[in-house]
């Protein structure tokens, strides 16, 4: 929850989709590969977990995901969606996001473009960004000081346009 106690609202300014083709596996078919190599089934449950995860377009939390899932099949439990989450993190088909606010919330890795965030102090709002010029930065200095970069997160914690109209 954002310091005003209001939920969170998501921008998002790109579209940018990477479409699956016969050589890239989808994220369904990742995740459910690893779940094989774990030597774990593939349970009606976690589809739906990862299915529901896959077409939302927010920063989830378990419990907002479990709400959505629920929808589908009120017999998921939270327990499955920790589990479910967990074992998608392991996959490389999500991944963890902070916003500074105590809340665990996860994105989607697969099949969307690298992006970082500006996340609103006030009212919890978090714009999505995507700037190549700062790829580029951040790439010659990983070079300039002989380190291998293999991922970054970049949160810039702050106060949005409409909060500052507002005078919070």
């Amino acid at each position: 929850m954002p310091l005003s106690g209001r939920p969170a609202q998501i921008d998002i300014d790109f579209h940018s989709q990477l479409h699956y083709n016969a050589y890239m596996p989808s994220p369904q078919q990742i995740f459910n590969d690893f779940i094989k190599q774990q030597g774990l089934k593939t349970t009606a449950q976690r589809q739906i977990v990862l299915d529901t995860f896959l077409t939302t377009e927010k920063h989830l939390s378990a419990e907002d995901l479990y709400k959505l899932a629920c929808k589908k099949d009120p017999c998921i439990g939270l327990a499955t969606v920790h589990r479910t989450l967990k074992l998608m993190k392991e996959a490389g088909v999500a991944r963890e996001v902070n916003f500074g606010d105590g809340i665990r919330r996860f994105e989607h890795l697969l099949g969307h473009p690298h992006h970082d965030h500006f996340i609103c102090e006030v009212c919890g709002k978090v714009i999505e960004f995507v700037d190549p010029e700062i790829e580029k930065k951040q790439e010659k200095l990983c070079n300039k000081h002989k380190f291998e970069g293999k991922s970054h997160l970049m949160q810039i914690f702050g106060v949005c346009k409409a909060c500052r109209k507002r005078g919070k």
